[in-house]
């Protein structure tokens, strides 16, 4: 969908603290940060907007960069016990900002080196560097290593169970 409208993003895993989050939010310069009130770890519901508030907190008191909008998912219903605060201003629900929306989206024309995502390594061995994946370069690299390397023919279904964090 990022990559439809021409919007740069960077996916997170979403295990990472606050302060892994805030890093790369400051790194990539963030204005906009899109999250779930919660998830579920086997059945039990785990809070996601807490980490996500005290990372843009931290991205904008102690870096300078602050977020102008968090779209939140409903992932959880509120009656599961997920607390979800909503800042004033800044804060907004999925549902409300996709109710007047078209279902269907126009492709935004990009050129090849345009940018398309910032995906971070992981700073096993030192702080996390961002790596920005270009349009074009990567639409082939992966298409035609999804082909190869899955012997995927038209008709084959395809499933990847790693977190959408990684690129896999």
């Amino acid at each position: 969908a990022c990559a439809r409208i021409g919007a740069i993003h960077s996916i997170v895993f979403g295990g990472f603290s606050a302060e892994a989050l805030a890093d790369r939010i400051a790194d990539a310069t963030c204005t906009v940060l899109i999250t779930c009130n919660g998830t579920y770890r086997g059945d039990r519901p785990i809070p996601m907007k807490p980490v996500a508030d005290e990372a843009m907190t931290n991205a904008e008191t102690q870096m300078g960069v602050p977020v102008d909008t968090c779209i939140v998912v409903e992932r959880i219903a509120g009656s599961e016990g997920v607390d979800c605060e909503m800042q004033d201003g800044r804060d907004l629900w999925w549902d409300d900002v996709m109710a007047d929306a078209s279902p269907n989206s126009e492709c935004e024309v990009m050129e090849a080196e345009d940018p398309l995502f910032i995906l971070y390594t992981s700073g096993s061995t030192g702080k996390p560097k961002g790596v920005q994946h270009t349009t074009g370069g990567y639409m082939v690299y992966a298409s035609q290593t999804h082909k190869y390397i899955f012997d995927y023919h038209d008709g084959d279904i395809y499933f990847c169970t790693a977190d959408i964090g990684w690129v896999t």
